[in-house]
């Protein structure tokens, strides 16, 4: 790749990293589902009016905006409100990457390869340490909900497989058509009008900054770089790449936001990115040890 095609990478890594800070951040001052209504909203309009529509089926792009926008983030955003670490939680959900194996598998009939499941059980216990770990700060339901989220990111994944060549930000922008009117719905029953209207009222700076940044930073910024070089460049090349976000998302929450995590969460931490890297790397890895 050139230069600017891994300062682009680089960028999206970062941003994506910092995300989970940020969304900490905006939930000070907005309730989470009340904040999905908005992020969607700023996401949709008035890029909808401009940007094609995917060539999809509406079932398919339902289905995305269902998994992936609206199942992820509710779930995510609900996690770091009720207690969820974002460093954790940053590196919990990369978990998505074997329930996407697993449901591939179930549905699609891949099959599941030995780092396939290496790398799942790898991991799984590192997320067992992680799950067990009671401290100050540490949310065993955020931790639960965190994994839902993975599994819905997981479930997206599969959705965007049967949509085949779509360009990434158009099925952003298009599937952000649906969770507003769900997350509006699901705040005014969880949330009420009246934390509604004074969220509305008085957000904070903070809250605004936050969710400009989770909208067109986070949101369009980082899909449409992120596609731009999945279009130019093989996917092994890329894909690897994400591998750092958790890296970066416990790093900045530690700085920011002053997590700190226990000794036994950061074995489990660790252990469950050596999972992740037997999963992406050991196919290739075998390969080339017996070559």
């Amino acid at each position: 790749m050139q230069a600017k095609d891994w300062l682009s990478a680089l960028v999206v890594v970062f941003v994506w990293g910092v995300n989970f800070v940020v969304i900490k951040v905006g939930l000070h001052g907005v309730p989470p589902m009340l904040l999905g209504a908005l992020r969607f909203t700023l996401v949709a309009f008035p890029a909808v009016f401009f940007v094609p529509r995917p060539q999809i089926s509406w079932r398919l792009l339902l289905a995305y905006g269902a998994t992936i926008s609206l199942g992820q983030f509710a779930f995510l955003f609900t996690a770091l409100y009720v207690g969820m670490p974002a460093g954790l939680a940053s590196l919990v959900l990369q978990a998505q990457a074997f329930f996407t194996v697993l449901l591939a598998a179930l549905f699609f009939g891949e099959p599941v390869r030995w780092h396939n499941m290496a790398g799942l059980l790898v991991a799984a216990a590192g997320l067992a340490l992680i799950g067990l770990q009671s401290n100050a700060g540490f949310s065993g339901f955020g931790f639960v909900l965190t994994l839902l989220a993975a599994l819905s990111w997981a479930s997206g994944n599969l959705v965007v497989k049967r949509a085949g060549a779509v360009n990434p930000l158009s099925l952003v922008i298009w599937g952000a058509l649906v969770p507003p009117i769900p997350f509006l719905l699901l705040s005014l029953w969880l949330e009420g009008p009246a934390r509604i209207s004074a969220s509305l009222a008085s957000p904070g700076w903070s809250s605004i900054l936050a969710l400009l940044y989770l909208a067109y930073v986070a949101t369009c910024m980082g899909y449409g770089l992120w596609g731009r070089l999945l279009a130019h460049h093989p996917v092994r090349q890329i894909a690897p790449l994400t591998l750092l976000v958790p890296v970066i998302g416990v790093v900045t929450a530690a700085l920011a936001l002053g997590e700190h995590l226990s000794a036994l969460q950061w074995l489990g931490g660790v252990i469950v990115m050596l999972g992740l890297l037997i999963n992406v790397f050991g196919l290739s890895l075998t390969a080339r040890f017996y070559r």
